[in-house]
């Protein structure tokens, strides 16, 4: 029996009168597609109920939990796309068990979110939050107290060189500096094609002035930057995360920014988000911080939109979407044979 493939999206997108938070995210595809219809789910959940999920062939994920139960009876979903490219949100190991593809979208978040770190970069080296203080509280003589530095000869480090950090990569090929990259899933040949030099995390802590987190957050990477690698890097360096909060012990990076152990921090992410307002990081000088989403801009949104969409409608015509997290999934027996079925526009009824 023909039927159609069923798209649901999470609550989360909507404001409170009911419009897309993120503008323009490329549904009108979904509009355009044959045989595909899609709507909100009903509740707006965390994590969500396994009934929300069970007439849905796959489903367009914000920030939603979906942990084991949200799937364990599902026999129909086939595919979570998920807006962005975090999936801690998502429990892997059940999705793969079920058969239930996980995808992300690098190619929306590549440049905006590389295009923040390079703004850290910017606004740390040049002291852009001391100098503003200045002027809007009559200090303008102490402005020869707060000179920045500049980025010639200077030595970025990468911690991860994926899609964010070859991006940065390249944007930074401009300013005269030295870039080094700490990646086991790299090569020396692949970090010298985006224009870096592939060391130990020990090296690239002791030698470099900027220190830029672009990493995914798994077990080896939960508190790499602890007490011991803050002790590491220069006095004079700053650390930047864009990547998740908890690859840094928030605790540990609080204590060296008050001893001065570094110079300062920007930081994108949070062990705990929201953060406090009376964590004692905030109080700092040293440091510039933003909510989670330094790189949210309307071409990343429309971008991260489109192309999770691409990754839905590539499924409803039987083919593996790209950039698949949970690779296992794709070679379950209940997978397979859903792809057969919707090559041929059919739907298990």
């Amino acid at each position: 029996m023909t039927a159609s493939f069923r798209v649901a999206l999470t609550r989360d997108f909507l404001r409170s009168d009911g419009s897309i938070s993120f503008g323009d995210i490329g549904l009108d595809r979904l509009d355009k597609t044959p045989g595909i219809t899609w709507e909100f789910l009903e509740e707006d959940q965390s994590p969500i109920h396994a009934k929300q999920l069970h007439d849905y062939d796959a489903l367009l994920l914000l920030g939603s939990e979906i942990n084991a139960e949200s799937i364990f009876d599902n026999e129909r979903l086939a595919l979570i796309a998920r807006f962005g490219v975090g999936y801690d949100n998502v429990d892997l190991k059940a999705c793969t068990e079920k058969g239930i593809l996980v995808s992300v979208t690098p190619n929306g978040v590549r440049r905006p979110v590389a295009i923040a770190a390079l703004t850290y970069i910017l606004a740390l080296s040049q002291k852009m939050l001391q100098r503003d203080s200045l002027v809007r509280t009559g200090r303008w003589h102490e402005r020869m107290d707060n000179v920045g530095i500049g980025l010639n000869n200077k030595t970025i480090g990468l911690i991860g060189l994926g899609n964010i950090g070859r991006e940065l990569c390249g944007l930074l090929q401009n300013f005269g500096v030295r870039i080094l990259a700490s990646d086991p899933n790299s090569s020396a040949y692949l970090a010298g094609q985006s224009g870096a030099e592939l060391v130990d995390l020990d090296s690239l802590l002791r030698n470099s002035d900027f220190v830029v987190l672009c990493c995914e957050l798994n077990r080896k990477t939960h508190h790499l930057i602890d007490e011991n690698a803050l002790h590491r890097m220069k006095g004079s360096s700053y650390i930047i995360n864009i990547a998740r909060g908890s690859i840094i012990d928030q605790n540990a990076l609080t204590e060296a920014l008050q001893e001065d152990i570094i110079a300062g921090a920007g930081l994108d992410v949070f062990e705990k988000e929201p953060i406090s307002v009376e964590d004692p990081l905030l109080s700092l000088e040293n440091i510039i911080v933003s909510p989670h989403g330094l790189g949210w801009t309307d071409e990343c949104f429309t971008s991260i939109g489109r192309n999770a969409v691409a990754a839905i409608c590539r499924l409803a015509t039987g083919r593996l979407p790209e950039f698949i997290v949970n690779q296992d999934a794709a070679r379950h027996s209940s997978l397979r044979e859903k792809l057969r079925i919707f090559a041929s526009n059919t739907i298990p009824t």
